[in-house]
């Protein structure tokens, strides 16, 4: 197993751990209150770490990476609270959800997946003048690649939703 992989499990595992003890029943699929906070701060913090492991810059790419970087990470950040809220909101009305909060749900949760495409394309000109494209592209593969580890285990405790014969409202 390459060094990245191994840097890449342990850290979105550690991260991750936490995450799913806390998702038994469908109302706490996420922890809440300052269990939540700390779990998004360890999980954007491994983050960073992990893509500096991985780009191995110089430091004069250093220098002009990060200071974007975390420009990024923090608009970012704001999207990713946004769905954090849409899961809570979809895991407290899981029992009751009527058709209508079910298609804003969806619709809201286009919307910042959107937003998220969106603010990468935006950054990806900024990135690459300071880096070289190939190092670009690793980044955002890195990235790619811790999103879909968070996908995948938030998609393993958050339920589906149930479909009943008699809908309550169209």
């Amino acid at each position: 197993m390459s060094n990245t992989r191994l840097v890449l499990a342990a850290t979105v595992a550690l991260g991750l751990a936490s995450a799913t003890a806390f998702a038994a029943p469908p109302a706490s699929v996420l922890p809440t209150g300052e269990n939540l906070q700390i779990l998004v701060q360890t999980i954007r913090a491994n983050r960073k770490a992990l893509v500096a492991v991985n780009l191995a810059l110089t430091p004069e790419q250093s220098a002009a990476f990060w200071p974007i970087y975390d420009r990024y990470q923090q608009e970012l950040s704001a999207i990713g609270d946004r769905q954090i809220a849409l899961i809570q909101d979809y895991t407290s009305h899981f029992s009751d959800l009527s058709n209508e909060k079910a298609l804003q749900l969806v619709n809201d949760y286009l919307a910042a997946d959107a937003d998220r495409v969106k603010l990468r394309q935006t950054y990806l000109p900024e990135f690459a003048k300071v880096v070289p494209g190939r190092t670009v592209a690793r980044f955002f593969q890195i990235e790619n690649k811790m999103d879909a580890v968070i996908r995948y285990e938030l998609a393993a405790t958050i339920p589906v939703v149930e479909q009943t014969a008699t809908a309550k409202s169209k």
